[in-house]
């Protein structure tokens, strides 16, 4: 009997490596033959040492020139066709839209959405990201409701913006959270250094607040509270949010501020630090890096955004403020670094928060669950 063809449609294969291979990997071991079209990049050699094949585009995920993504369209449908996929995952925004058009050129068979976070196009507040969220919300609806189709989201806030603002029916969306391996991401204990360090991981997007974080930095500076900022992750060019490597390295010029840029183990960055910061202006799926760092013991100081506040529980494991806001940022970070019995607290509870209910396992047979449901399902 032949193995079920499963194509994941991804922009980079970085992305694809960093946020979907758990996930093919759990495919492939249940008896999924696994395709991965993307563009490739520097990740070809890891994603064929899989066993997936490799079916290489050449799309760029910023480029929004008409003819280009037309040419994209066709592109994906004329592969969609020649593989005969049995069910398609498509992972983020742009291989939706794109994907879900393609689809309807090639044989009917399951579509499977992954919106992880409605990221900079619904969240930026210029007026060519307002014309673009609109735009893309009247493609995108009708998309969402047809009826081979679920969209799978990591809160119920996007879940609500689905159902409530898209109109896309109920049953065909689906709130499946996110997880971390909680083996590779043991307990850490704190470190018993001075000044107490602070730690944000994540791509330097503007929508991360990082801005927000440099800025809170300062205010305790001011009020001579002694810490460490510590921004771990890389600039994403492609991204019209991104952060220019300029200002981080002028961020990082400031007394207490270090830019690591991306690191290869993030378990490195939580063996020294204290806190987990994540200051959020909204748009965010369920943060992968939170979740990391609650799994190794963290306390949290975040943002009170859809996807935050779910690993995020207010003076339970975490303070939360408001979004934009510098001023209530610093204090949220004074009172946990003056506070050494509070971090330990909520370090603790961040752990059985993360054991208990974001584990990847209960992620990945959830998914693919979801994956026999659909292939059983007719079409029409």
């Amino acid at each position: 009997m032949a193995r079920p063809r499963l194509v994941f449609l991804v922009t980079e294969g970085w992305f694809f490596l960093s946020y979907r291979l758990d996930l093919a990997r759990a495919a492939r071991d249940a008896g999924y033959h696994v395709i991965v079209a993307t563009r490739v990049g520097n990740s070809r050699e890891r994603i064929e040492a899989e066993n997936f094949q490799l079916e290489p585009l050449t799309w760029k995920r910023r480029s929004l020139n008409p003819f280009g993504l037309l040419l994209d369209i066709i592109a994906i449908a004329r592969l969609y066709r020649r593989l005969r996929p049995d069910i398609m995952h498509h992972v983020s925004l742009k291989p939706i839209v794109l994907g879900a058009l393609a689809a309807l050129f090639a044989p009917r068979v399951p579509v499977v959405n992954s919106l992880s976070g409605l990221g900079y196009t619904f969240t930026a507040q210029t007026a060519p990201a307002r014309l673009l969220a609109g735009i893309v919300s009247v493609i995108l609806a009708p998309l969402l409701r047809l009826r081979t189709t679920v969209t799978v989201v990591e809160n119920n806030d996007d879940r609500r913006f689905l159902i409530e603002k898209l109109g896309v029916p109920a049953a065909q969306t689906v709130n499946l959270g996110a997880g971390v391996n909680l083996a590779f991401y043991p307990p850490l204990p704190l470190p018993k250094d001075e000044p107490v360090t602070v730690a944000c991981v994540g791509r330097m997007l503007t929508i991360k607040g990082i801005a927000d974080l440099v800025a809170a930095s300062r205010i305790l500076r001011g009020r001579g509270v002694a810490h460490r900022i510590v921004l771990a992750g890389a600039p994403d060019p492609e991204n019209p949010g991104a952060i220019a490597t300029s200002t981080l390295e002028r961020w990082a010029s400031e007394d207490g501020v270090e830019w690591r840029g991306h690191v290869a183990d993030i378990r490195d960055v939580w063996r020294r630090s204290d806190i987990a910061a994540q200051p959020s202006l909204g748009g965010e799926g369920l943060p992968k890096s939170l979740i990391e760092a609650a799994a190794c013991g963290r306390p949290l100081v975040v943002t009170d955004v859809p996807g935050c506040r779910d690993i995020a529980r207010a003076d339970v494991n975490a303070i939360l403020v408001p979004p934009g806001a510098p001023a209530a940022l610093a204090d949220a970070l004074e009172r946990l670094i003056r506070d050494p019995a509070l971090r330990a607290r909520f370090a603790a509870e961040s752990r059985r928060i993360a054991q208990s209910e974001f584990s990847l396992d209960r992620v990945l047979a959830a998914t693919l669950a979801l994956y026999a449901k659909l292939i059983q399902r007719p079409s029409s």
